[in-house]
């Protein structure tokens, strides 16, 4: 650290992004110590590990220790070939996204785009020519917020992987009602014919990554997978930084 930083932390010291409070020079590892969140609040990050499902990524809470589908996507296959999250949606790391997404925190784009990163490097780095896509707002959304979240967390993994990112071939046409609230079958319906392909050539044949912040039931990126795969995407795997558990 150069010595004009050393001074501001001298005068601004350094808060946690999350709780506000301030933070130590207590070891965190290589991979997390420029992260701006304590110790306690990394500690409510909480990773996503098996059992879960291998068709969704669902995690399960508790019962058979090995991963096997879960009763929804027995009952109907998702149009995506696997869908993973790095934590659960719940804690420290939920605040952290709410800041990031409506509390006009977009700074927080950059240390959480490192987190997805770097799950994605352990998960997907063997993928040879791989197109991330992230899920595309509609642009009244876009212009309410500022930013598009999954682009921006997108970016990172991009980077990371060393991959393409197409940012333009999947649109989002029809303005939908926030999905917070609905319940299952709602969703489905609620997203339903909400995005469109206007570059099928970009994607026809390809591997993509679809990448969003947060998935619940998975309906959205079960929408955008289903018109991928009908403009000739030959595989599709889906990447969230957070998502919610079976309880």
């Amino acid at each position: 650290m150069n010595l004009f930083a050393r001074m501001l932390d001298l005068i601004y010291p350094p808060r946690c992004a999350v709780c506000g409070g301030f933070l130590s020079d207590e070891k965190l590892g290589e991979d997390l110590k420029d992260l701006p969140f304590c110790r306690t609040c990394l500690e409510g990050f909480v990773e996503i590990k098996s059992p879960l499902c291998p068709a969704c990524g669902r995690p399960y809470a508790s019962g058979i220790q090995e991963d096997h589908w879960c009763e929804d996507c027995l009952r109907k296959r998702p149009h995506y070939d696997s869908a993973r999250a790095a934590f659960l949606y719940e804690g420290s790391l939920m605040k952290a996204i709410h800041a990031f997404k409506y509390e006009e925190k977009g700074h927080l784009a950059n240390p959480l785009g490192s987190l997805l990163a770097s799950f994605a490097e352990k998960s997907f780095a063997d993928q040879e020519g791989l197109l991330i896509i992230p899920v595309p707002l509609h642009p009244k959304r876009l212009r309410q917020r500022g930013f598009n979240q999954s682009l921006l967390l997108a970016r990172h993994i991009a980077s990371r992987l060393g991959a393409d990112l197409d940012f333009l071939s999947l649109r989002r046409i029809r303005y939908t009602t926030p999905q917070t609230g609905l319940n299952s079958d709602e969703r489905r319906k609620n997203v339903r014919k909400a995005f469109e392909v206007v570059d099928r050539q970009a994607v026809r044949g390809r591997t993509l990554l679809l990448v969003d912040d947060v998935a619940t039931t998975g309906s959205t990126l079960n929408e955008c997978a289903r018109v991928l795969k009908r403009a000739g995407a030959r595989e599709i795997h889906a990447l969230v930084l957070a998502r919610t558990s079976l309880r």
